[in-house]
């Protein structure tokens, strides 16, 4: 009879992935084949259940996944606690509506966001704006320079405090794998070269890796954190992630002005009665934040909404 163990996805490349267990062992997995057929593939950060092998020449197999408390698909990672969506000040120069975007997904998601704000050393004043914008909207936000140093023992801190899996995620270029060196040494991630002619980075990370935290900091440190793949896009088009109604819940600094709306059904972009355009107006939320809801609206308006298998 075959001994079965339960464990978490650490890592998954090419339909191989390794599983480790609350003891620290690990194994590498293939998947039982009507999980593609069924439409859940198996991602980093899954809790699974695994069949071990009853002899020589057989394979661990990945037999059930426990039903998961969040899924994303950009980056593909699943039972995600804390999110720190991750950008530069400088080289290359941040998109407010894609970090905007990412951010609404991980509150859409119950995921703790939290802003990285990377290469400081390029533009301290830059820098210092964008995280005034992001702590406004009552987010945790870290400066960072990693070639300096600087922010690095603050994150660290933070870091070591919270337990489960977080993730570092962001555009391609900005500097996360050199952060996470510069976090933890011992991981010796491979960087790439931004380049100078379309400043886009390399996409030096190619799968979504978990690290137990009692290895990269101290013992008694708990959960994991993940390496993951640079991106440039999150396109709505493609991913419908809530409707039109969920969407002014995504912004927290909106939650204590919703209920000055004179109508129940507000859309928040244009009506005079509206307590969002009021609290923009008097410089209660950030206009840069306000213009990612309007262009996120328009986007969601008249779209089917995404739907959890």
């Amino acid at each position: 009879m075959n001994e079965k163990k339960e464990g978490v996805i650490v890592s998954g490349v090419g339909g191989l992935y390794t599983v480790q267990t609350k003891t620290g062992e690990r194994f590498p997995c293939r998947a039982k084949g009507n999980f593609r057929h069924a439409g859940s593939i198996p991602l980093a950060g899954d809790m699974v259940t695994v069949r071990c092998p009853a002899l020589a020449g057989e394979n661990y197999l990945i037999e059930a996944i426990h039903p998961r408390r969040n899924a994303l698909i950009r980056p593909p990672i699943a039972n995600l606690d804390t999110l720190f969506v991750t950008f530069a000040a400088a080289n290359p120069d941040p998109s407010m509506l894609y970090l905007d975007k990412l951010l609404s997904i991980a509150v859409y998601e119950k995921i703790e966001p939290a802003v990285v704000i990377t290469k400081a050393d390029l533009s301290m004043e830059k820098a210092v704006s964008y995280a005034e914008i992001y702590r406004k909207a009552g987010f945790p936000v870290f400066i960072c320079s990693s070639s300096q140093g600087t922010g690095i023992a603050e994150l660290e801190r933070y870091l070591y405090g919270i337990g489960g899996i977080c993730a570092f995620a962001g555009a391609s270029g900005v500097g996360k794998s050199t952060l996470m060196n510069a976090l933890f040494p011992s991981l010796s991630l491979e960087t790439g070269m931004l380049s100078e002619k379309i400043s886009r980075g390399r996409h030096t990370t190619r799968s979504v890796t978990l690290y137990p935290k009692s290895e990269l900091m101290r013992k008694n440190a708990k959960g994991y954190v993940a390496d993951t793949p640079g991106f440039s896009m999150l396109d709505f088009i493609e991913f419908d992630f809530y409707t039109v109604e969920d969407l002014p819940h995504c912004f927290p600094e909106f939650e204590t002005f919703l209920r000055e709306c004179r109508y129940s059904d507000c859309s928040h972009t244009k009506e005079s009665d509206c307590g969002i355009v009021r609290a923009v107006s008097r410089g209660d939320i950030p206009k840069e934040r306000y213009e990612s809801y309007l262009s996120i609206y328009a986007d969601l308006a008249g779209k089917r909404p995404w739907k959890k298998k």
